[in-house]
């Protein structure tokens, strides 16, 4: 199951889990719904549901939709519910697996038993986590367009893409030009983002206090620092002029700029996991324990989010890392990420392992991925500067997507809050080293690419400390 992922928090997902995406079913018809994601809902009579194939009922939606035929690769279906998310492969019976879900989640969920039970899967019609960005840079239909800017929009709300404050503020802007329209100094623009304030930006920077102050502060005072910074940015968004009259008619150049925005971001357009990781030992007793993350996989790389913090641990692409995975009978199954680091100042391997009972889907889907890279290597254009590509077409120029490197990003690792395991060679901790490079202490890793993760050893001359 490709693009399977564990769901994080989306909104409305539990709503949608209470509600069958098939609403009514006779001796040869069925009315399907499929689910948008701005939760809006897709009423389909099809024939014949429990042989219908994703591939044909992604037909249906498209047409009912009137999409181009380039959405067949924009989008996917998704069963989505709060424990599982899975992202149909063409030939999958959407009626088929449903019925199969309770199965599907005692494999790669940890829910109880009581949990499993009232759980139902929604037909979402979602972005591809195959289709790389480059390509979706050259797409001009504006409902197409829209689909993706709603997507994005929830998962930025909800906080699934973790943004620093500027740039949830820079983003909230671009929906208030989308929903409010062009900003007029005239109006009280204030009032209008106070109102519907959860609808521009994340929920903590929507927090605001309680009481007399809360009070005095509605009937006049200063907007919080995330509404002000919003109304700045509103304030600072144009209409954008291109060479493409529909453009300039419509919001596509609005759904476009905040799409090129998310862009930045390293983990939009991925699957998402459930996980835990080790905590490092703290204290005097050198207590651990475990905590929760998010493991987001993309044509592009794998990022360890903290799923409490809302901010990454971990980001490497592919060309940066081997992993495996293990799932033994009598242990919890575990991803294994492997890496370059530093100890004290010498190079060594840092191993991470993530547990989670979705080992098998992620090291499968880190695996399709790499695969895919080496098959359209040759035909995509490369961004050298941050890993990924761009191609605008022949009606635009091309343009650099810059990386976020701002001083304690949300986006930066954190490599300080891993437990990890440092080795050099056989698996053993050594301190003090004089490394070289050789092969990686697991096989599977995207190998053909220059400069390549290689496992640390030690020389003969090797000191220990």
């Amino acid at each position: 199951m490709d693009g399977t992922e564990g769901s994080a928090g989306q909104t409305g997902a539990a709503e949608r889990s209470r509600r069958s995406s098939v609403s009514s079913m006779g001796a040869r018809g069925a009315d399907v719904l499929v689910y948008l994601a701005d939760d809006s809902v897709v009423p389909l009579a099809v024939e014949n549901l429990p042989s219908l194939s994703a591939h044909e009922l992604h037909r249906v939606v498209r047409e009912v939709l009137q999409l181009p035929d380039m959405a067949l690769d924009v989008f996917a279906l998704w069963l989505v519910s709060p424990l599982l998310e899975v992202q149909l492969k063409p030939k999958h019976q959407p009626y088929k697996l449903g019925r199969q879900w309770p199965e599907l989640l005692l494999r790669f969920s940890d829910a109880p038993d009581e949990d499993v039970a009232v759980d139902e899967p929604s037909l979402q019609f979602r972005r591809n986590v195959f289709f790389p960005k480059w390509r979706e840079l050259q797409i001009r239909d504006e409902e197409v367009l829209r689909l993706l800017y709603q997507e994005a929009k929830g998962n930025v709300l909800t906080a699934r893409y973790p943004c620093d404050e500027e740039d949830c503020e820079a983003l909230g802007a671009l929906v208030c030009r989308v929903q409010l329209g062009p900003y007029q100094p005239g109006k009280s623009a204030a009032g209008s983002l106070r109102e519907k304030l959860d609808s521009f930006l994340p929920a903590h920077l929507c927090k605001r206090g309680h009481g007399l102050f809360a009070a005095l502060r509605g009937r006049g005072a200063k907007a919080g620092t995330g509404e002000q910074g919003l109304l700045n940015a509103y304030r600072e968004v144009k209409d954008v002029v291109s060479n493409d009259s529909e453009c300039d008619a419509s919001l596509s150049a609005h759904y476009r700029a905040y799409l090129l925005k998310c862009h930045e971001l390293p983990f939009y357009g991925c699957a998402f996991f459930h996980g835990e990781i080790d905590k490092p030992a703290q204290g005097f007793l050198h207590r651990g324990g475990r905590k929760p993350v998010s493991v987001a996989i993309s044509l592009e790389g794998v990022h360890v989010i903290d799923s409490r913090e809302k901010h990454v641990l971990l980001g490497l692409r592919f060309q940066e890392l081997s992993w495996d995975h293990t799932s033994l009978e009598e242990e919890e199954p575990v991803l294994w990420l492997e890496f370059d680091g530093e100890s004290e100042g010498t190079p060594v391997n840092k191993l991470l392992k993530i547990y989670s009972k979705q080992a098998e889907l992620m090291s499968g889907l880190i695996e399709y991925c790499i695969e895919l890279n080496q098959a359209e290597e040759p035909t995509a254009p490369q961004d050298s500067g941050s890993g990924h590509t761009t191609a605008l077409g022949s009606s635009q120029p091309s343009m650099q997507r810059p990386k976020l490197r701002r001083q304690g990003s949300v986006v930066c690792s954190r490599l300080q809050h891993l437990s990890t395991i440092d080795y050099v060679e056989d698996g053993k901790e050594i301190k003090r080293v004089k490394p070289k490079r050789t092969t990686s202490f697991f096989s599977r890793q995207f190998s053909v690419v220059q400069g390549s993760y290689s496992v640390v050893q030690p020389t003969d001359s090797l000191e220990q400390g």
